[in-house]
């Protein structure tokens, strides 16, 4: 277990040292170690939590942290104890890069913020954290959110569909990502989805 909580805090300190861009950026990282390198989730579980951590208050990059840590043990076969102390760990490891980095940042970049060198810097990472979010985007596109053609056919054109709507509703119609939420929620319960 002691291991188990090291890698845990490991991980989501990188996670949370390289996850420029947020929480969304985050996600495709806390995927690949978690799903992909780890293995502590299937694919499934991991998109509950990002369900449940967009619906929760507070960014969803930690919010992702705290489930994972606590599914991540409850996964291994520990007591949901051990999980809460696993949800804490991976959280706390999450938010101290970005609290180190603020505590240096604030310091220093008042000072050299109109310097080139600081300026190329930022305008390198800004294309990265496009790619980092379409990448979350893309990760989330899967035959468990989706279905597949094959699969389940009305459930794979539907959710063609309402996602279509979605995009639609915000970009073109300004629509609220709560109200969006609702309708596609509501079509979700009505079509038997």
């Amino acid at each position: 277990m002691i291991t188990l909580l090291l890698q845990l805090f490991w991980t989501f300190f990188l996670i949370g040292l390289f996850g420029f861009g947020g929480g969304y950026a985050m996600i495709s990282m806390i995927q690949g170690e978690v799903v992909g390198h780890y293995h502590w989730m299937t694919m499934g579980q991991f998109t509950d939590i990002v369900a449940v951590s967009q619906s929760t208050p507070g960014p969803i990059g930690i919010n992702s942290a705290t489930y994972v840590g606590y599914t991540a043990l409850v996964n291994a076969g520990y007591s949901p104890a051990w999980g809460i102390l696993g949800s804490f760990i991976a959280t706390f490891a999450v938010v101290l890069p970005s609290f180190v980095l603020m505590l240096l940042i604030s310091k220093f970049l008042m000072k050299y913020r109109n310097h080139s060198s600081v300026e190329n810097v930022f305008s390198a990472l800004r294309p990265a954290v496009v790619g980092l979010l379409l990448a979350a985007a893309l990760l989330l596109m899967n035959s468990e959110n989706f279905s597949s053609m094959s699969e389940n056919p009305w459930r794979f054109c539907l959710s063609i569909f309402l996602f279509c709507f979605a995009f639609i509703a915000q970009k073109v119609y300004r629509l609220g990502p709560i109200l969006i939420i609702l309708l596609c929620g509501f079509a979700g319960i009505i079509l038997g989805l």
